[in-house]
């Protein structure tokens, strides 16, 4: 029964990490609401790939909500006048969405507020990824200090908790952990470019960070790819 469980708001784009902190939440004991956007990005693979996770993981609820960070420009995920980089590159990458996360981790607040849960998932990760500052565990404290200062709940001492479970993990340990939770990775899209198909293009860091994660952890790679 769900009334009996407490509640956890998951941030679920669709993709690997996403999706094994989705399993985690789940296996861990949580009533879990995932939370997706449509934010401008360049195809809507991975919200098929969102659908497709959250009803084979039987979350209590699934939205997905629309933004415009196109309309601000600035990454190669919402302004196609930007070139997805085929090369890995140093520092900071075209692919980063100017303050996604905290945008994200603001509306899963909301969400959380509204329904009294006190728990928010993000598949954040500090070892194998692209170089997002808003993937660091400093700023994932510091959101978890806003968060408790910037909510009605929280002034009333109903504490949130923002729980990042991968953020220590390599790729490889991801999903040795999503595969003893039984979590079917050919469900899940991690492509910048995915084509119409979903499939994925094989070259963009994420398909390059995927693809070694699952060569390292000795797991066959589902991930269906274009080229």
């Amino acid at each position: 029964m769900t009334e009996n469980r407490e509640k956890a708001v998951v941030l679920l784009s669709g993709g690997l990490d996403s999706a094994t902190v989705l399993a985690i939440a789940r296996e861990q004991g949580y009533a879990c609401h995932a939370l997706s956007f449509d934010y401008g990005q360049r195809h809507d693979a991975e919200l098929l790939a969102s659908k497709r996770v959250a009803q084979a993981l039987g979350v209590v609820e699934h939205k997905i909500l629309s933004l415009d960070l196109g309309s601000i420009g600035g990454s190669a995920l919402t302004d196609m006048s930007i070139d997805v980089p085929n090369e890995a590159s140093e520092g900071i990458p075209v692919t980063y969405v100017p303050a996604r996360n905290t945008v994200f981790l603001s509306l899963a607040l909301g969400w959380a507020e509204v329904l009294e849960a006190r728990n928010i998932f993000i598949g954040v990760n500090a070892v194998d990824y692209s170089g997002y500052p808003d993937c660091r565990p400093e700023f994932i404290r510091a959101f978890e200090h806003l968060a408790n200062l910037a909510t009605k709940a929280g002034v009333e001492g109903e504490s949130f908790r923002i729980q990042a479970p991968l953020i220590q993990m390599s790729k490889a340990e991801i999903i040795r952990a999503g595969t003893a939770l039984g979590l079917d990775y050919g469900l899940t899209l991690s492509c910048y470019q995915a084509d119409e198909q979903g499939r994925a293009c094989g070259n963009c860091d994420s398909c390059r960070l995927r693809a070694q994660g699952f060569e390292e952890a000795g797991v066959a790679d589902p991930t269906r790819y274009h080229s």
